[in-house]
């Protein structure tokens, strides 16, 4: 387990760093957050193209239908693909993110990620799981997705997104070899 504590946060929390499990050479993170917000308006803001580009950065072209193609491409060149394979409005959403090797992933990256939502006292709570990654791409996810959900929480709120850290540094993941 990773991601730094407060006195008020443990990894895992509602809100909190995040949790990093490694087995047998792949890992998974797993982020919670609480959103004072109804669940239909959550599920709207983790699966409609347009506001996933706000808070997430990222470009998604999908098909909303187990089995159907997905593309995200975010901004320092990472072109991501898979395929849908859980669509259960306003609950699930889980798919491949698939991204070809690279100068910093010789082999490439397979992994999953896994939306679920559930209604809570006073708004929704929201479970990301990203599983079947490297260790070296979850311990930078674990930290980043951080920062996306602080950037989600915003958006939903009303309030400026935070910027990311690293924009405009490498982040250790880059797109297919260039040759």
């Amino acid at each position: 387990m990773t991601g730094s504590s407060s006195p008020s946060m443990n990894p895992g929390d509602v809100g909190g760093p995040g949790i990093l499990q490694v087995d047998h050479g792949k890992a998974s993170i797993v982020l919670r957050r609480l959103l004072r917000h109804p669940i239909e308006e959550v599920w709207s803001a983790v699966t409609d193209p347009k506001k996933i580009e706000l808070w997430f950065m990222v470009r998604v072209t999908r098909e909303d239908s187990p089995g159907g193609r997905l593309t995200m491409e975010h901004p320092n060149g990472v072109h991501a693909t898979g395929r849908v394979l859980e669509w259960r409005p306003p609950r699930t959403y889980e798919y491949e993110w698939n991204l070809p090797p690279g100068t910093n992933l010789p082999e490439g990256e397979t992994s999953i990620v896994r939306w679920e939502l559930s209604p809570a006292d006073g708004g929704t709570l929201l479970v990301m799981t990203h599983r079947k990654l490297t260790r070296p791409t979850a311990e930078i996810f674990v930290r980043g997705v951080v920062v996306f959900l602080d950037r989600l929480s915003a958006q939903m709120d009303g309030t400026p997104l935070p910027q990311p850290p690293w924009l405009g540094q490498s982040r250790g993941i880059d797109g297919p070899a260039r040759g």
